[in-house]
Formats: C-alpha cells, sequence, structure tokens
C-alpha cells in the first residue's frame, strides 16, 4: 500500500505493526512487549489510526489525517495517546492491558471531493470503503471506513460526520468541504488467527 509520502508497506505490515504499538503502551505501563522497528518502511512517513477495544466496545481511538513523521514515530505516539489521552475514556489500566484488543487502520493519500451538492457527494460515497472528512470552517470530523459498519447509509454517515463536527445534523452550506480516504486495517484477533490457520495447514 501506497500512503502520502510514497511508502510502500508489505502485505504483511500488520505482524510488525501492531507489536509496534502494544509495545508502546506497554512500556508506559512498566510492561516490557517484543517489537521489532528496524524495517526500512517504518522510517518513512506514514499516518495511522490506533484504536483500542474492550469487551467489543470502543476504548480509544487516535490518529493522524497526513503524514507528516516516520512511520513506527506516528504509531508508537497514536497508541500512547489512544490508551492514555482519548478525553473521552480514562486512562487505560495494567490490569486491562492483556483484555484490550489493538486495531491499526493505515491511511492512503487524502482525495478532495468535487461535488454540486450535498446530493452529489452522497451519491459518490462508498460504503464500506472511503474514510470521509468533513471540514466547514472551524468545523471538522472524520470516520474511518469503518464506521460504515454501525452507519450503512450515506446520508446517515454523513449526519453523523456533521454531528460530531459539532454541526446540525441537517446542516449543509456551499463552504463545505470533504476529503475520503482508505485504510489498509489489521486486527490483533485476525493475526492470531492466521496463525493458528498457518500451523493447521503445515500439519
Amino acid at each position: 500500500m501506497r500512503t502520502d509520502a510514497g511508502l510502500m508497506t508489505p502485505p504483511d505490515a500488520g505482524a510488525v505493526l501492531l507489536p509496534l504499538a502494544r509495545s508502546a503502551i506497554a512500556r508506559k505501563l512498566g510492561k516490557s512487549y517484543p517489537a521489532g522497528n528496524g524495517a526500512p518502511w517504518l522510517r518513512e512517513r506514514g499516518a495511522c489510526f490506533v484504536t483500542l477495544m474492550h469487551a467489543a466496545k470502543l476504548r480509544g481511538c487516535v490518529g493522524t489525517l497526513r503524514a507528516h513523521r516516520p512511520l513506527a514515530e506516528d504509531v508508537t505516539a497514536n497508541a500512547i495517546a489512544a490508551a492514555f489521552r482519548d478525553p473521552r475514556f480514562k486512562p487505560l489500566s495494567a490490569s486491562e492491558f492483556d483484555a484490550v484488543e489493538i486495531e491499526l487502520s493505515l491511511l492512503s493519500p487524502l482525495e478532495p471531493m468535487t461535488f454540486a451538492d450535498e446530493q452529489d457527494a452522497l451519491a459518490q460515497l462508498r460504503a464500506g470503503i472511503d474514510g470521509v472528512i468533513f471540514e466547514y470552517g472551524h468545523h471538522h470530523s472524520t470516520f474511518l471506513p469503518q464506521v460504515w459498519e454501525d452507519l450503512k447509509e450515506p446520508a446517515e454517515f454523513m449526519a453523523h460526520l456533521k454531528y460530531k463536527a459539532g454541526l446540525p445534523p441537517d446542516f449543509w452550506e456551499r463552504g463545505v468541504k470533504l476529503m475520503r480516504y482508505t485504510v489498509s486495517k489489521w486486527r490483533e484477533s485476525d493475526l492470531r488467527e492466521a496463525l493458528v490457520q498457518g500451523k493447521r495447514n503445515r500439519r
């Protein structure tokens, strides 16, 4: 996958990025968790979101929309922020460390959208594929593509995106700006399942 800065990542990048995120959180809790950060592509600029889930519920999510620092630094900083600085949640405790699942989303370049009105913009959105950034004046918000799992219709998706930006769900003005992006994402549970399946296939 290619990011804003032209970064190319291997197909199994999640096997490197997820341990890197968990290791960063572990260090803050005084724990140890093995992770490698020597891959050359980790030194290239990249933008990611780190999401923490606990008992199938959101426990923290912080990310970067534009690549501005080495990917390894972006993963580390966003993992720590998601665990300890997301204002919606109390800081992660040591007792929660093993129970949370980490998901990492690596962003593609941002694509400005051109549209005549809201209906035109909604018609262009690809449900389940597009992450969207909404901007109007000092109001701004974003939803990762994963949010389509809960908000399946473009109109519903957009209404919640505007509400998140601090605007009424039916708001629309000519000054609205939209950008979209896609993600490559990995979950720790998916990696574990793939590892188990790989061992079965080798038997």
